[in-house]
């Protein structure tokens, strides 16, 4: 089940150690980082957290409680090592099973348009309450909005930081790099972007659609692509995120854990959701963006926007590629 969980760009980035029958070592798979458009490994953190917090679902779903503590080598600094993420550790007694566990294989990803019908506030503030565990998280906040002045800032945001991340010729490769065009690249890696359908069949086929195509901005099936992507943030029906009080690794993987429940709710409440994290990243190019998210959803100072993401009703899409079990796990 934790490998199902929401990662940025699909990369999986998760090896499991097994220590006996009860006990697991995780760490980040380092040779599946995003240097271009996360050199400090946020996001990827962000997607470690949503794997412990669906692995621990899953465990609850058996009657057995995750132990997990968290850095146990200490929290690495500008980027991520070698130094273990989390210590696992299985304890049977008598817990409660979350009702979010049912709605992680049909949970999705969903880039399509969205409805037109708006979000009502009262259901975005019940995906905010499912998003936080009482217990943990107390330097976490999640937000939300579904109109008015905010919500067109938010939109013309989310197309400008979009925008400006195909204008830059790194960040842009990297996703490049990371298409997987077709059912047989699909089947052969398992991870990354992914182009399917009969359409992208045809021009991969007949050599109109390849990598080479695409990393050309300016050719006419390119341009197109990206630009269905405007109205999908300029009609957004309504924006959530979250926010925390500081930037630590731990706060890191405490806020992917939100953001793994956040979208699993969203599932149970029959709403698509999508991220839209190009205004987030910590690259030069998008500094600029990034101040100006932080200023639009109220992080000053120290705090930090871990997740933006566009809400709506969508149809069902489905399911991205996964690697399997024997990619992840090491002994």
């Amino acid at each position: 089940h934790a490998i199902l969980a929401p990662n940025p760009h699909n990369r999986q980035p998760w090896l499991i150690d097994l220590v006996g029958s009860e006990e697991l070592v995780f760490r980040a798979d380092t040779e599946r980082l995003l240097p271009a458009t996360d050199p400090l490994n946020r996001p990827i953190v962000l997607g470690c957290g949503a794997f412990l917090e669906v692995f621990d679902l899953a465990a609850r779903s058996l009657g057995r409680r995750a132990e997990i503590t968290l850095w146990p080598e200490g929290e690495p600094d500008v980027r991520l090592d070698d130094r273990v993420v989390a210590h696992i550790k299985l304890v049977s007694e008598e817990v409660e099973a979350d009702p979010l566990f049912e709605h992680i294989t049909v949970r999705r990803t969903n880039r399509d348009p969205y409805e037109a019908r708006a979000v009502e506030g009262a259901a975005l503030t019940e995906l905010g309450e499912a998003a936080l565990r009482p217990s943990r998280a107390s330097n976490l906040s999640v937000h939300s909005v579904e109109g008015g002045a905010l919500r067109d800032d938010l939109r013309r945001l989310a197309w400008d930081a979009f925008e400006a991340e195909i204008k830059t010729p790194t960040a842009y490769q990297e996703s490049v790099d990371l298409m997987r065009i077709g059912a047989r690249q699909i089947a052969e890696h398992r991870d990354g972007l992914v182009m399917d359908g009969p359409m992208i069949e045809f021009a991969h086929a007949v050599g109109l659609l390849n990598h080479s195509v695409l990393a050309d901005i300016e050719h006419p099936l390119v341009k197109q692509g990206y630009e269905a992507f405007r109205p999908l943030a300029l009609e957004a029906p309504a924006f959530i995120w979250i926010n925390s009080t500081d930037n630590t690794r731990t706060t890191q993987i405490e806020a992917g854990r939100a953001y793994a429940r956040l979208n699993l709710a969203a599932t149970r409440a029959g709403l698509a959701m999508h991220p839209w994290s190009q205004a987030l990243q910590e690259y030069p190019e998008m500094a600029a963006f990034h101040a100006r998210a932080e200023e639009l959803m109220s992080a000053p100072s120290e705090a930090r926007v871990q997740m933006f993401v566009r809400v709506g009703y969508g149809r069902q899409t489905g399911p991205a590629p996964r690697r399997g079990l024997s990619d992840h796990i090491r002994a």
